[in-house]
């Protein structure tokens, strides 16, 4: 049997379950209500449902322990996205109780977000990152979170379009440290993503074959690879040796990784600020370091390269990603228009129908009139 009781002006109650005591503030002055929430807790507990008061108890920082746990136990190999969108959410749910992360709240974090300018597309990584924590929570024994609540998503331009032109590319280059020149390099070329880069390290490096290679596992598909590199790319990984074989001489600890950071100890991580003021500099406006990867893939077509071979060095698994990369633009479709004119010209030329455009037949009209 449950009991009600002050303490001072406010009204407590008490109950069991399963012959544990409970003790909850029914935060009101009113008799009245503490009746009613006496009457909805035992009113779980006949259920076979853990009273809620169990679950107010839980913050969003649990959530986010057991999320990383997830990810860390699942070998997912994108924590430093999950890391990105859990910063944010903190700003808006930093110290909050489970049962307090409802839809009206979570609609003033999306409009927050909107308000500093986030696209659609980093807001719902977000959104999808918190709906994972709640499930996560859900799906423990005993659970931390008793129901998950309904988390709207914003509507995204998935067609992909950002690509560089060579020219492009030479400018953001030379606009960007000289610790990133490299770095970009080897993206721009190769199409590998950032995560893969950033994680190169010299045991994966054969610079007497010229070979870069990601063994099974150490990539987002699993799937091993294996991309040879050109002169230039070559000329690049060897100066970075030297310059490792003489920090040697000088320490005997050192980082394993192909590329650093503009201290020479670390690997490169967070690099938006330089970047930001590189695609400034060289006025080609607002980039994504991700557009390498959709210009490496576009030049490896122009070149000639196999798809399938094309897929093999950029490291895509399907198809039907694949061709998202593969985007043409106007110097494309204006190149295509051309080839075609040149193709029925020189159909018409053999059959020899007359090889003038249509405005050359309307002239011809006009002097027989």
């Amino acid at each position: 049997m449950g009991a009600i009781y002050k303490r001072g002006a406010v009204y407590w109650i008490k109950y069991y379950r399963n012959g544990k005591p409970y003790r909850e503030s029914a935060k009101s002055n009113k008799e009245t209500e503490a009746k009613n929430l006496l009457k909805k807790r035992e009113g779980e507990i006949a259920a076979g449902n853990i009273p809620g008061i169990v679950f107010d108890k839980v913050r969003f920082e649990s959530l986010v322990e057991d999320y990383y746990s997830d990810y860390r136990l699942n070998g997912n190999k994108s924590l430093e996205r999950a890391e990105y969108s859990v910063a944010h959410l903190n700003k808006s749910f930093a110290g909050y109780r489970v049962t307090d992360i409802t839809t009206p709240r979570i609609n003033k974090h999306i409009e927050m977000r909107l308000a500093e300018k986030a696209g659609n597309a980093t807001i719902n990584r977000e959104l999808a990152a918190l709906k994972r924590m709640l499930n996560i929570g859900a799906q423990q024994s005993p659970p931390k979170v008793n129901r998950v609540p309904h988390i709207p998503m914003l509507k995204e331009n998935n067609v992909r379009k950002g690509f560089f032109e060579d020219s492009e590319f030479q400018a953001l280059r030379n606009a960007l440290p000289s610790y990133l020149q490299g770095f970009a390099t080897f993206a721009y070329k190769t199409g590998w993503r950032l995560s893969e880069i950033e994680g190169l390290i010299w045991p994966q490096i054969d610079l007497d074959n010229g070979i870069v290679r990601l063994e099974i596992g150490e990539t987002k598909n699993d799937e091993g690879r294996t991309v040879h590199l050109d002169s230039e790319l070559q000329t690049i990984f060897k100066n970075l040796w030297e310059s490792r074989k003489a920090k040697m001489k000088e320490t005997q600890k050192i980082s394993p990784y192909v590329f650093l950071n503009e201290t020479g100890k670390d690997r490169i991580r967070d690099f938006r600020g330089s970047w930001e003021t590189a695609c400034t500099k060289a006025k080609i406006g607002k980039r994504l370091f991700h557009d390498f990867r959709r210009t490496a893939v576009r030049n490896m077509v122009r070149a000639g390269i196999p798809e399938r071979v094309a897929m093999m060095v950029s490291g895509h698994k399907t198809r039907s990603v694949f061709d998202r990369y593969n985007i043409v633009n106007d110097t494309d479709l204006k190149l295509a228009s051309q080839k075609m004119d040149t193709y029925l010209q020189a159909q018409r030329a053999q059959s020899g129908h007359n090889t003038g455009t249509l405005v050359d037949f309307d002239a011809e009209k006009v002097k027989a009139k």
